[in-house]
């Protein structure tokens, strides 16, 4: 007996990991042992104990309620991505509208400025004539070596650009309104600019931001793209 006992004795006691693992392969286990629910106490955040399933319900009320908030948050997306469908439809249909260059470019600024908020839109297009600039509001853009340095993101790397730009970059893109410019949207018109650049700004500071999704202005990029071909300058 005393052998026996002593090596009881011996053998050691389950950690807190083992007991975790056994329990997590052993869902049931306390189906066959209630009484053990009943004994089990755990400290609740406002320091009384609670007995497990009290604990339980608590854990499920939490998961329950976090469930709900990331549910509603992913309908607000589907909404404002619903609203972002709409306007951009509209503004799909206008640009389609357009009889001559003058009225695309005045479209464009329109809708940009009433679907979408924005505070100042400048073109900035490769081939344009004194004439045509002064028809339309739009910028002659030369691309060289300078300006591709000035504007790598949307030249070089084909992407729209977001956010608070450098005061240069401002100043060229938005000339004497720069100075009310604090977040800008730079987006290239055909596969790195061929065609020219669209220049979106706004007197917010969050309203463009390097990590905001743009989906949304490439399309805008291409259908410009494509729209400016139907109207040479």
């Amino acid at each position: 007996m005393t052998t026996q006992a002593n090596a009881e004795d011996c053998v050691p006691a389950p950690d807190a990991e083992q007991v975790s693992h056994y329990l997590a392969g052993h869902p049931e286990f306390f189906d066959t042992r209630p009484e053990l629910l009943s004994t089990l106490k755990l400290n609740h955040q406002s320091g009384c104990a609670v007995s497990l399933i009290e604990r339980q319900v608590q854990v499920l009320r939490e998961q329950n309620h976090d469930l709900r908030r990331r549910l509603l948050e992913l309908v607000e997306v589907a909404r404002d991505n619903d609203r972002l469908s709409e306007r951009i439809h509209r503004l799909t249909l206008d640009l389609l509208r357009a009889g001559s260059l003058v009225e695309l470019l005045e479209n464009l600024d329109h809708g940009l400025r009433n679907e979408f908020m924005a505070d100042a839109t400048v073109l900035h297009l490769r081939g344009l004539t004194e004439q045509v600039q002064r028809e339309t509001g739009a910028r002659a853009l030369a691309v060289d070596d300078t300006i591709k340095a000035l504007l790598p993101t949307p030249l070089l790397e084909n992407k729209p650009q977001c956010g608070r730009l450098k005061h240069e970059q401002t100043e060229f893109l938005f000339g004497d309104q720069s100075a009310a410019i604090e977040s800008s949207a730079v987006v290239p018109l055909g596969d790195y600019g061929e065609q020219g650049l669209l220049s979106i700004g706004s007197r917010e500071s969050t309203r463009f931001h390097a990590c905001m999704g743009t989906l949304f202005l490439s399309q805008l990029g291409e259908l410009v793209a494509c729209m400016l071909r139907r109207f040479p300058a």
